[in-house]
């Protein structure tokens, strides 16, 4: 088990213990499926989230399944991709600070972001991208439709073994409101909390 960084830490203390409705549980029962037989025949697994503009909920889900992989010690790579470019969400990136991980972006326009969640772990790296960039680099992964649009727009994703819809609610509709950042910050613990209640699925 890695040591995160220590606010980070914090953080996922508290949401371990954090109760999934039963809806959801059942909605995540592929997902670990898929990993414990991957895990299980290959020894690694690969993972890419995928929403219409990989702008929010698509990052929150490749740093937080990243990282609960790790904290987990499993040998799965996590990685996100859209249909359309356009930039990690700055609310998005702003949230992501205020769980304890430390952001560091390279270039405008659409900056690479570098995500530490331990300070002797290689940062996460994450940007805006079509779901086959080369920064994907897998041949055999699952994608992991986390948007509605994407999962019904893209009805085929080369090098997809198996396709998982687990959709999440995007707190884009609340950008420009007073509710703005509680609603981000919703929208990644729920991520959080899930992506972590499935790789100790996988430990255990």
């Amino acid at each position: 088990m890695i040591d995160l960084l220590p606010a980070l830490n914090a953080y996922v203390e508290q949401i371990q213990n954090r109760p999934i409705a039963l809806d959801r549980q059942e909605v995540l029962v592929p997902l670990i499926d898929y990993l414990q037989t991957r895990l299980r025949e290959s020894g690694r697994a690969n993972l890419n989230f995928i929403c219409t503009h990989n702008s929010r909920r698509s990052q929150f889900a490749q740093i937080w399944a990243q990282t609960a992989a790790n904290y987990h010690g499993l040998p799965v790579h996590c990685y996100s991709g859209g249909v359309e470019v356009t930039a990690f969400n700055e609310r998005a990136v702003a949230s992501v600070k205020r769980s304890g991980f430390q952001v560091e972006a390279q270039g405008g326009g659409n900056p690479l972001y570098l995500v530490s969640y331990s300070s002797e772990e290689t940062p996460i790296r994450v940007f805006s991208k079509v779901f086959d960039d080369s920064e994907n680099d897998a041949k055999q992964f699952a994608a992991i439709m986390t948007c509605d649009h994407a999962d019904e727009n893209c009805p085929f994703i080369p090098g997809t073994e198996q396709r998982i819809p687990v959709r999440f609610e995007d707190p884009k509709a609340y950008d420009d409101t007073p509710l703005e950042a509680e609603k981000y910050d919703e929208r990644s613990l729920q991520i959080a909390t899930e992506m972590f209640y499935v790789f100790s699925k996988i430990s255990n």
